[in-house]
């Protein structure tokens, strides 16, 4: 990043905050990257949309770029993020032209585009967004670099459109309604070595309250990112009050500056078509909230090993993918993940009912596993994308503790009261996300505790 830049974002973050909270906010970034008087220094760091982009330079990646068709392609079918075989803010609808056939227990690699780099108020133009940040052009997808440029199936709508790069459908021949997909992640790759975590004013943990205020619990000066970047405030629409955090891939590592965190590479978006909606057009679902049919479920266990596990509501299951995570803590607390393009394999197998590995509630409601968990899912409002939109971590905690019990019932032969008692004694149920307006809890129930029984 030039001087040049670099003072004025410093200039522009210190405008926007003023002098005091500016240099404590600097203090807490601290570990991000250097802050003097006049620029910000050369490791990740956060500023606001005008100069946004946190402070890059060299990834230390050592890896191919995963360009589309490039490399190790592991699966029996290929699905290329191209313009023709995306939803941008969309998830497909019941009747939605698939874009690759399968059968089922074959499996196939789709190469999933991030949206961090691409969206309205990033600039539209990933060459330049990321090209701030020291990534070469040859370090920059094709198909994201087409998405943006090309993408025009709607007119976007930075205020209504979801923001996820939406791949598919994939049908799956043998899939009728009724039946479960099981979705097994085979590998996750990383495309590119670098990701993006972003927060937004209206969304995220900490937001503003309608009407300019603070939500309950917090207090203004709490709001993140600060009242003072927000662009709506001063009259530029446009802004948003984006604060993008580059963060370079090292090692296997996510880099913020001297702090380093293990990479979980998963995509937050894998589902199946779920009912018809009302987006620009009479069939699509915007991509936000999740959904019975899976979706932007952003549950951070469902990475490469795991299982996943959804009702299939019309012919062909209709698969689809999306917001590739390099890695997320439980919460999502910014708004999004650390954000980064993968090449997904999976194992898509259809499961009859009483018949193959589904258990009984994944028929009617999404479940997974990993070797070490069984993992069910409660969302505050599993038909919102759809109808109105519920925010409810009551609801949601309730309904993953109402799915747990009939699991261990059904499955695993436990008397309900009995199965009640030992998830307070020892399962956990975890917030998956707090950030997709449908909120959505999480349980881990130990298979080892059944082993040993």
């Amino acid at each position: 990043m030039s001087d040049h830049f670099a003072r004025r974002a410093a200039e522009e973050l210190q405008r926007g905050l003023g002098r005091r909270t500016f240099f404590r906010a600097a203090a807490g970034v601290a570990a991000a990257g250097t802050v003097t008087g006049t620029g910000l220094g050369a490791a990740a760091a956060a500023v606001p949309r005008g100069a946004q982009h946190a402070a890059g330079g060299r990834t230390g990646f050592r890896g191919p770029v995963l360009q589309p068709g490039a490399g190790r392609i592991p699966g029996d079918h290929y699905l290329p993020s191209d313009v023709d075989s995306v939803l941008w803010g969309y998830v497909p609808s019941l009747d939605a032209e698939p874009s690759l056939r399968m059968r089922s227990g074959r499996t196939v690699t789709i190469d999933a585009v991030s949206h961090e780099g691409i969206l309205e108020d990033q600039g539209r133009d990933p060459v330049e967004f990321f090209g701030e940040q020291g990534v070469a052009r040859s370090q920059v997808l094709e198909d994201a670099i087409e998405i943006a440029r090309d993408y025009d199936r709607t007119d976007r709508d930075f205020d209504r459109d979801g923001p996820h790069v939406v791949t598919g459908p994939v049908f799956v021949e043998e899939a009728r309604p009724g039946d479960v997909l099981k979705i097994e992640t085979l590998h996750a790759d990383l495309r590119v070595p670098y990701g993006v975590v972003s927060s937004r004013h209206g969304k995220g943990a900490l937001p503003r309250a309608a009407g300019g205020g603070a939500p309950a619990g917090i207090e203004l000066d709490e709001v993140m990112p600060p009242v003072g970047t927000d662009g709506r405030a001063t009259g530029e629409p446009e802004d948003y009050g984006n604060v993008s955090v580059f963060t370079p891939v090292e090692k296997d590592q996510g880099v913020m500056g001297r702090v380093r965190f293990p990479l979980r590479p998963f995509l937050g978006m894998m589902g199946v078509a779920y009912a018809q909606g009302a987006g620009p057009t009479d069939d699509l679902l915007n991509s936000i909230p999740p959904t019975l049919g899976g979706g932007n479920i952003d549950i951070r266990h469902l990475g490469v090993g795991s299982t996943f596990y959804l009702p299939v509501q019309t012919d062909g299951a209709l698969f689809y993918v999306g917001d590739p995570h390099m890695a997320m803590g439980d919460g999502e607390v910014a708004l999004t993940a650390m954000e980064g393009s993968l090449r997904g394999t999976f194992r898509l197998t259809v499961c009859k009912a009483g018949e193959g590995d589904a258990p009984a509630v994944a028929h009617t409601y999404p479940f997974a596993e990993t070797d070490e968990h069984w993992i069910p899912i409660g969302l505050s409002d599993p038909d919102g994308a759809a109808g109105g939109q519920g925010s409810d971590l009551d609801v949601a905690m309730r309904r993953a503790v109402v799915n747990a019990l009939d699991f261990l019932e059904q499955e695993q032969g436990m008397d309900r009261a009995v199965a009640y008692a030992y998830l307070s004694a020892a399962a956990d149920f975890a917030i998956s996300q707090v950030v997709d307006r449908t909120v959505g809890v999480h349980g881990l129930i130990r298979k080892a505790d059944f082993d040993r029984a």
